[in-house]
């Protein structure tokens, strides 16, 4: 298939994840008209650059930035260094040829329909919020209701109000840092209802965004029922058993004019689906090896369209890994290293407490002297161990104060102790139970 454009590594998403990656692809030796930046938005730097609260950048840079500065460094690295971009541009399918070069296909307003033939592509899509459709919220179906991303948007970037009595439902970070935007723009926040027992966001938030400000946080609830048919009027939430079904006498109605979302993030993985990559039940991410690739071989992930974070920082450094890895792809024609020299690759297992990993399996011969391995939990534990089998085999455990699935944790280990281990053939990462205090 002949292609209108090429490149050696085309970027999908230029947010923080496509920034760091093509920046570390740049110093891994690709050269930078080797590499193409696709960005739907009109400006570089994605959700960041409407989240300006600070917070940003303390692991990165050592300092702490609000979004639009933090983004701005990696979007000044990108243009000082001559790295191409397109902006308003859609990708809208990538196909692998049978040369095993990918075809990206896309389209804007200037080139009209084009296609782009890479040697790698890196998968940056980010995520996006989970819709009041997907939560079956009974009630009728009034304005006022929105995702916290979209009051943020409307609140930080187009300097319009969403409302000024406001309930929020779920307690994601961006819910938790919408409750103290809306009130420091002069609205009453009157309660974060969450189904679930625990927070879905970062201790710090709901110290900063919720104690501070005296927003009462309700764990176990949820809405029930929206009253209002031109705008919302009021919102019942009610407290949630542990099948998480609303129990009956629990119910509590606030008058408002505006509910907030804030009900998880879903990666932006359909161009992945489409392309055959193989996803994960648990993340809806893709499966990635030690070096974020995916089952396509020559297309990685790395950021939110892999696993949603909880700190840009992390986003960052998970795309440098990338951008370097899809370098040396592109400069090993995606064969450097022999299959049988790197044997079957090792399976890393999640459970006992852990909802998944990032990767998911490490080919030995491949990884780097020392592999960092992400994942979350599916409660909140006190007192309790991170556990690690080699096989059968505890090889190491590390105690922690509190586990919580609103934070993410990670364990790193050393290329030379999976060597010097006979017959490795999964790793499982788990929480010691016999210690751990579940809440």
């Amino acid at each position: 298939m002949n292609a209108d454009k090429k490149a050696k590594i085309v970027i999908i998403g230029g947010g923080p994840a496509g920034l760091s990656a093509a920046a570390a692809a740049n110093e891994a030796g690709a050269a930078a008209g080797d590499i193409l930046i696709l960005e739907r938005d009109n400006v570089l730097g994605g959700i960041l650059n409407q989240c300006i609260h600070n917070g940003f950048g303390l692991h990165t840079f050592k300092e702490e930035l609000t979004g639009p500065e933090y983004a701005a460094r990696f979007v000044s690295t990108v243009q000082e260094r001559g790295i191409p971009y397109l902006l308003n541009t859609i990708v809208v399918d990538i196909s692998v040829d049978g040369d095993g070069s990918k075809v990206v296909s896309a389209m804007n307003r200037t080139d009209g329909f084009f296609t782009v033939r890479a040697d790698a592509v890196i998968l940056a899509m980010g995520c996006r919020e989970r819709p009041r459709g997907a939560l079956n919220i009974p009630g009728y179906r009034p304005a006022g209701i929105y995702t916290a991303g979209t009051a943020q948007r409307f609140v930080n970037i187009e300097g319009r109000m969403p409302g000024h009595e406001v309930v929020i439902l779920g307690s994601g970070d961006i819910g938790l840092i919408m409750a103290r935007r809306m009130t420091l723009e002069g609205a009453k926040v009157k309660v974060v209802a969450e189904l679930m027992p625990y927070s879905g966001g970062l201790k710090r938030n709901i110290v900063q965004c919720l104690d501070d400000f005296g927003i009462p946080l309700k764990l176990s609830h949820t809405v029930t029922d929206i009253r209002g048919r031109e705008r919302v009027e009021a919102v019942t939430i009610a407290e949630v058993g542990p099948d998480r079904k609303p129990v009956p006498g629990t119910e509590e109605t606030y008058t408002c004019d505006t509910l907030l979302l804030s009900c998880g993030l879903i990666p932006e993985n359909e161009l992945s689906s489409q392309l055959g990559v193989e996803l994960s039940r648990v993340t809806s991410g893709p499966v990635v090896n030690e070096s974020l690739e995916t089952s396509v071989p020559g297309v990685f992930a790395c950021g939110n369209v892999l696993h949603v974070h909880d700190l840009v920082d992390y986003v960052s450094e998970e795309a440098a890994n990338a951008g370097r890895n899809a370098a040396g792809y592109v400069e090993g024609n995606g064969s450097e290293g022999k299959p049988e020299e790197d044997g079957t690759p090792v399976q890393v297992i999640a459970k006992d407490g852990v909802r998944y990993t990032v990767p998911s399996s490490i080919r030995i011969g491949r990884m780097n002297d020392l592999q960092l391995i992400r994942f979350r939990v599916g409660a909140v534990y006190r007192d309790a161990s991170i556990a690690i089998d080699f096989n059968d085999t505890v090889v190491r455990t590390q105690k922690k104060r509190i586990l919580a699935p609103g934070e993410m944790e990670q364990v790193i280990l050393k290329k030379e102790d999976l060597q010097k281990f006979e017959g490795l053939k999964t790793i499982t990462i788990r929480v010691d139970t016999s210690e751990a205090k579940k809440q």
